[in-house]
């Protein structure tokens, strides 16, 4: 079957309001409004001259991440007084209504990526389309919850999985912010999981993939995003339901195409014409366009 997928999609301003802008990118540095403060940190994929001075950067950020020497991740960040040690901040669209909480983590990450807003609304245009009552998801790799939130909002039951104790804890907080509930919390690897569920005979109607490049399970378990993928996704494919589900699969890695996605998936999973993938990115204000992921997601219903 020939699947016509590309797509490119961005984050328009009436997803986040106020809640959130990219104000400049460039020289693998972006700078972020989120809420009342603003956060510079690195961007490896900002290869271009950001557009404003460096005197306008040094002022207008409240919070600025340096990496360590010899660290792509870790580092220490630079904070101006009056920054809280968090802050909350709305999502408001046609669909959802949802609060995140926004801390600066040793990663140089703050607990959101707005860029995700694109898959969120996808979820929540779709799920309701689904025939089941009340249906399954597995968000895998879910982080502190975004897409958790919103297939709990649209009345999904919902299995969040993480390895990482302290994330779930602010998933959790996001979603008693959000005045949600009954979200399952499982501090696990998310591919012993997945095998464990096929094993068990489990099914869902939705399963949401946003694994790191590289990784580590509860248990020290080793995640290599090229060498496990396939072995995932045909795990995966095992616990989807075969009638109709909802597969969203986001990655973000420097070595990752829209194609290499679209390959994995079309080999594995029956993909309907209708399915999508392409690029997610943000604008800043100069209209300089920030990569930020490569998606593949699809509706399929027999």
């Amino acid at each position: 079957m020939e699947n016509k997928q590309a797509a490119i999609t961005i984050e328009t301003p009436e997803f986040w309001g106020k809640s959130y802008e990219l104000i400049d990118s460039g020289n693998f540095e972006k700078l972020e409004q989120f809420g009342d403060f603003c956060v510079r940190r690195p961007e490896p994929q900002a290869l271009w001259t950001k557009s404003l001075s460096e005197e306008f950067w040094s002022l207008k950020a409240n919070a600025h991440f340096k990496k360590e020497k010899g660290s792509n991740e870790r580092g220490v960040w630079e904070i101006k007084k009056g920054v809280p040690d968090k802050w909350f901040i709305p999502y408001n669209s046609k669909n959802l209504v949802l609060n995140f909480k926004i801390s600066l983590s040793s990663f140089k990450h703050v607990g959101l990526f707005p860029e995700q807003a694109s898959n969120w609304e996808f979820l929540a245009t779709n799920i309701p389309k689904l025939k089941t009552a009340k249906p399954k998801f597995l968000n895998l790799f879910a982080y502190t919850g975004g897409a958790s939130l919103v297939c709990r909002q649209m009345g999904a039951d919902v299995t969040h999985v993480d390895s990482v104790k302290p994330v779930l804890s602010w998933a959790r907080e996001n979603m008693e912010v959000s005045k949600l509930d009954s979200i399952r919390w499982m501090a696990e690897d998310a591919l012993k999981f997945v095998k464990r569920e096929a094993r068990r005979g489990n099914h869902y109607q939705g399963i949401l993939l946003d694994p790191p490049a590289y990784g580590r399970g509860p248990e020290g378990e080793k995640w290599v995003l090229e060498e496990q993928i396939d072995d995932l996704l045909r795990s995966v494919k095992e616990i989807l339901d075969p009638k109709e589900h909802i597969l969203l699969t986001n990655v973000y890695s420097l070595g990752f195409s829209t194609l290499v996605v679209e390959n994995l998936v079309n080999g594995i999973f029956s993909v309907p014409e209708n399915a999508q993938s392409g690029e997610l990115y943000l604008n800043d204000q100069y209209d300089k366009k920030l990569p930020l992921g490569v998606f593949h997601r699809y509706l399929f219903q027999s």
